[in-house]
């Protein structure tokens, strides 16, 4: 096992992992920028180094501050949780260069997952079922209308390399096709660097199904089952829970079992996510792998009693799973809402000082925060402000206690979207399971 793990993130993440670390009687490493100074995370972990100024590119993207970071102060692997550089290719193949154990898959399989083009193709290989598609990058508009009658609109444009909705583009008729398809690429670039773009079939109001995989390094590959995250907001998801209630026994047997033959295929390490489409009719189709921790992991280790963090360490560290397929159970209830800086009803976000704080508490609730009352919620990055979880025998029960928790919650001094959570969870619909992934777009 390791003496020491640099966790090269912030936040509650950052603390998720250093608690982990503590418990399994490991040395954390905490960095922040200049801006994080005062921030819970590195008062938490057992040491602190500073990576640089605010902006996200000068301090948690400087792979050459953070590696630096680590030769200084001995540490053998790195966390990334999720977000900065939780998917760079680039960091974990400088990790590996440098002899540091970045602990989540190799930078080979972060490669290939990455281009959703070539994940695509492999899961149509391995006969993991996918929606229509180009089955290949578009160059031109004429290749992109070709490609679209053949399939027929409505038609999704979508960046290679993309993710959070960015260069992704929905299109409903041949005469919008030519302006979406550039306005597409030019997403893709400002926000990759790569423009190239593909087009699939759009899946008229599915749901967004997830499954949870967790792989060591000799070969065994088990899924945690699924998560439902079909409640999203310009396709952020907001609210996730676990099990689905459009998922059975033999519908999440087939999806577990597509899920682990991908990752095998691959020879995929360490956690990550499988994330699916499910149609009205319980068909389900490929959309792509993170290849990470996700933010909605709580709900998984609720309904399973799975450490998924300490699970990722431990594989890390060259141990076998501690479960096969076999051992996992699931037991109640848990839904997770994503407690956010920003007006409910405008969404624009809302930094500033924490003046009041009230933390929930109470049997099944679990508050993923780093907030401290006199905080002050920084303008420079995602304004996440905690992760809300509840676990009860049933989904109402969770509902009542989410609903309850929520209720209970108070942040003075800014704004938070927790009347938006509310509001959800008593909405008739959302309490029937009545759900997809424009749920939200209809209800606010």
């Amino acid at each position: 096992m390791f003496n020491k793990i640099l966790i090269a993130n912030r936040g509650e993440i950052a603390l998720r992992v250093i608690r982990a670390c503590k418990e399994m009687g490991v040395k954390s490493l905490a960095v922040y920028s200049v801006a994080d100074k005062e921030a819970l995370h590195t008062r938490v972990a057992d040491g602190a180094i500073c990576i640089g100024p605010a902006k996200s590119s000068d301090s948690y993207l400087n792979i050459t501050s953070i590696i630096s970071s680590m030769e200084v102060a001995d540490a053998e692997a790195v966390h990334p949780g999720y977000g900065f550089l939780a998917e760079n290719a680039a960091f974990a193949e400088a990790c590996e260069k440098c002899g540091i154990k970045f602990i989540g898959p190799t930078s080979a399989v972060m490669k290939l997952m990455g281009n959703k083009i070539q994940a695509k193709k492999l899961a149509e290989e391995l006969k993991v079922p996918v929606l229509q598609w180009s089955n290949s990058a578009l160059a031109t508009e004429k290749d992109a209308l070709e490609v679209s009658k053949k399939i027929g609109f409505p038609v999704l444009i979508k960046a290679a390399a993309g993710g959070g909705g960015r260069g992704m583009k929905l299109v409903h008729t041949q005469a919008a096709l030519a302006g979406a398809f550039n306005m597409a690429r030019m997403e893709a670039i400002a926000a990759f660097g790569d423009g190239e773009v593909f087009i699939e079939k759009y899946c008229e109001l599915p749901r967004h199904i997830e499954i949870q995989i967790m792989a060591d390094e000799h070969g065994n590959v088990i899924h945690l089952g699924e998560r439902e995250c079909s409640i999203q907001r310009r396709h952020q998801k907001i609210l996730e829970e676990s099990p689905s209630m459009a998922v059975d026994p033999k519908l999440r047997h087939k999806m577990g079992e597509a899920a682990v033959r991908l990752a095998k295929a691959i020879n995929y390490t360490n956690a990550g996510t499988v994330e699916f489409l499910l149609d009205k009719n319980k068909n389900f189709y490929f959309m792509e792998m993170n290849t990470r921790i996700q933010v909605e992991h709580p709900v998984t280790e609720m309904v399973t009693g799975t450490d998924i963090v300490k699970e990722q360490i431990r594989i890390a560290g060259g141990q076998r799973l501690s479960l096969k397929q076999k051992d996992v159970t699931f037991k109640g209830h848990s839904i997770e809402c994503r407690v956010n800086a920003e007006d409910p009803r405008t969404f624009v976000p809302c930094p500033g000082k924490i003046t009041e704080l009230v933390i929930p508490g109470g049997l099944g609730v679990r508050i993923e925060t780093a907030l401290y009352c006199g905080y002050t919620v920084l303008p420079y990055y995602d304004n996440l402000l905690a992760k809300v979880v509840v676990h009860a025998q049933t989904r109402g029960e969770a509902i009542a206690r989410m609903v309850r928790t929520l209720e209970e919650f108070h942040i003075g001094g800014i704004k938070t979207n927790i009347p938006l959570h509310l509001k959800i969870l008593k909405d008739h619909d959302f309490i029937a399971g009545n759900i997809d992934i424009d749920f939200l777009s209809r209800f606010t």
